[in-house]
């Protein structure tokens, strides 16, 4: 029953978010991404802090929310959304109405990627 109501959100949120449109032109797509040149990879000082700006601060993931993965504010509800961020991030899809640096997107990437520590 968890493994489906993952599922269904996963499918909710892809389908029924706002998204934009990030092509790259050129058709290559981006270069892949090196972790090891990523330093602001910290939940606490840097993860944390663009989440909360860009995600909560506009009430779109905030408490009591049912958009996409649902609220975003605590390291374990961010922590148990971790690939539907990643997917969302990394696409573009997300923040909704706005948009992150290329820093701040590497940031949560490789976070994500790193296993996603509280640290």
């Amino acid at each position: 029953m968890k493994k489906a109501l993952v599922a269904f959100s996963m499918i909710t949120f892809i389908f029924y978010s706002c998204s934009k449109n990030n092509s790259t032109g050129g058709g290559t797509g981006p270069a892949p991404l090196d972790c090891n040149t990523v330093t602001a990879k910290a939940y606490a000082a840097d993860i944390s802090p663009i989440i909360q700006a860009s995600c909560t601060a506009s009430g779109c993931h905030a408490i009591g929310s049912a958009n996409g993965p649902g609220a975003l504010t605590t390291y374990s509800q961010i922590f148990n959304a971790r690939s539907v961020i990643r997917a969302a991030v990394s696409s573009g899809l997300m923040p909704q109405g706005s948009t992150l640096t290329t820093s701040q997107k590497n940031s949560i990437l490789c976070w994500i990627d790193s296993g996603a520590p509280e640290n």
